[in-house]
């Protein structure tokens, strides 16, 4: 008889390899994006299509699990994993680096329901399996955080395919130890079937509306008439899905939920707080990089704070909440974070070191978000039915994959629009070709540039003002998201014994 413990600790294995790789890419970005020659748009596309993949497939990955087995699919799940990592770590173009990250966000998503679906397998006990799942939550939130960090560690070393790699040794030993160390549920004769024209419509719609977001950067490779088209198929595709899920005996995403006000301020809040930090993230990597000059490990270390803040956040928002209701603590904490994101507008070009502000202001703003991921997934879980428990948990948690790739597809094509109309005319007679439009390849161009001061300089100005264009964007989502809030007082029921939600 296998020891629980060490169950979990396999479990947290795959756990903890989705979460990093929801974020791995931040510091890989400028590295990659000069060696393949991406675009704007494939360098975003490769950045959220991991998450926007995994947000929508893992609905589908839990009533697989309960019809083939759950340990089944946890080991198919990892062997295509590492396969995939394997692929994209030495892919060779943008288009094949880009199919390997969806072919990771497939796998990916039967990884994360099937750990928590075996994780009630392994603990029958309700209090031993409460203190599993917080762990398991912990490990995705801690990974997630760490995951930027991580990459600027391996990128230190090794090149930008070496982020990917990490989960190959990770999945391999879930392959060799997970026969023995996890027990195999029995496929349910009952189990639900899985609507797949619901996930398509779902996909579509997602794809539809990331591809419109996209077209708005400047050289986009996305025609006008073909913006439209996404616009279009955005609202088919969603009312196709809406009306098909009032049909269905057994929703694929059950929308009654969202009639109890509480879990639409709860999802609502959650998702528009994983668009701000990963859209915040991904920028400010950026910056550090191609505008400060730093390398991927001294990137690494700057940007830690962020993900120290979100931590910091988390833990002491159930310290206050004996004080201070949380009704109250959330809203507040969300000006907090309000005002962290608008100190971004005090980052100078001319300052030295012009990031000292940055951090401070990414530090805050994670900080303000803590007591909503403290009490955010509990609040929506705690709400609903208790019969739609799982359900509830499991629109919470895609509304934080689907919030964070949205975060990268809005946000970063905001700051990299402002970007690229801001550089044109600092970069007028300066001999900047038309194909730079990211900073990594405006950085890469200065380097080999006979006027290479004058060219930076220029990227330190418009990479300024992109990150003022976040700052504010970020801000105003924020604000709205207090307001939201406060709108009404939420039920006390939802405030008590809070479950941390992964950002």
């Amino acid at each position: 008889m296998t020891s629980p413990r060490l169950s979990l600790m396999l479990l947290l294995l795959p756990t903890a390899v989705v979460a990093v790789d929801l974020n791995v890419l931040f510091l890989a970005v400028p590295e990659l994006t000069a060696d393949l020659g991406a675009s704007a748009t494939q360098q975003l596309w490769i950045t959220d299509v991991y998450g926007l993949v995994v947000g929508v497939l893992a609905i589908v990955a839990g009533a697989v699990g309960d019809r083939v087995g759950r340990r089944r699919l946890l080991l198919i799940g990892c062997a295509g994993f590492l396969v995939a990592s394997v692929l994209a770590a030495y892919a060779t173009t943008p288009e094949s680096l880009l199919l390997a990250r969806v072919l990771q966000g497939v796998a990916g998503a039967t990884l994360m329901p099937s750990t928590l679906a075996l994780i009630g397998d392994v603990f029958p006990d309700d209090a031993a399996r409460a203190r599993a799942i917080g762990t398991w939550a912990t490990c995705q939130f801690a990974f997630a955080s760490l995951g930027p960090v991580v990459g600027g560690v391996l990128l230190h070393w090794f090149w930008w395919g070496s982020v990917f790699l990490l989960a190959v040794p990770t999945c391999a030993v879930v392959l060799v130890l997970g026969r023995r160390l996890l027990p195999e549920s029995r496929p349910a004769d009952r189990a639900p079937r899985v609507d797949m024209l619901s996930a398509g419509l779902l996909m579509a719609a997602l794809l539809a509306l990331f591809t419109a977001v996209k077209a708005c950067i400047p050289g986009s490779a996305t025609p006008v008439p073909s913006a439209a088209v996404a616009v279009a198929v955005v609202v088919a595709a969603g009312v196709a899905f809406v009306r098909r899920q009032g049909r269905l005996a057994v929703p694929f995403l059950d929308l009654d939920l969202l009639r109890e006000r509480v879990i639409v301020v709860s999802v609502t809040s959650l998702t528009l707080v994983a668009v701000v930090l990963a859209g915040t993230g991904f920028w400010v990597t950026q910056y550090l990089q191609s505008v400060v000059g730093l390398s991927p490990l001294a990137a690494a270390v700057v940007f830690m704070p962020m993900g120290l803040g979100i931590g910091a956040g988390s833990y002491a928002a159930p310290l206050l909440a004996r004080r201070v209701d949380p009704d109250v603590l959330i809203p507040a904490g969300l000006v907090v974070a309000a005002l962290g994101a608008l100190l971004q507008l005090t980052v100078s070009a001319d300052s030295a070191p012009g990031y000292a502000p940055m951090v401070v202001a990414i530090t805050l703003t994670a900080f303000g978000c803590g007591p909503l991921f403290a009490f955010g997934t509990h609040r929506v879980v705690s709400s609903a039915p208790p019969a739609a428990a799982g359900r509830a948990a499991a629109l919470a948690e895609t509304s934080n994959h689907l919030g964070s790739s949205l975060g990268f597809a809005a946000v970063g094509s905001l700051a990299t629009a402002v970007f690229a109309l801001s550089l044109r005319p600092l970069a007028s007679g300066l001999d900047v070709g038309a194909e730079t439009v990211t900073m990594a390849q405006t950085r890469a161009f200065a380097e080999g540039s006979p006027q290479r001061d004058a060219v930076l300089d220029a990227i330190a100005v418009a990479g300024t003002e992109a990150l003022h264009a976040v700052g504010l964007g970020t801000a105003v989502l924020l604000l709205c998201c207090a307001a939201l809030n406060v709108r009404r007082r939420m039920p006390r029921r939802a405030s008590a014994s809070p479950v941390v939600s992964r950002p």
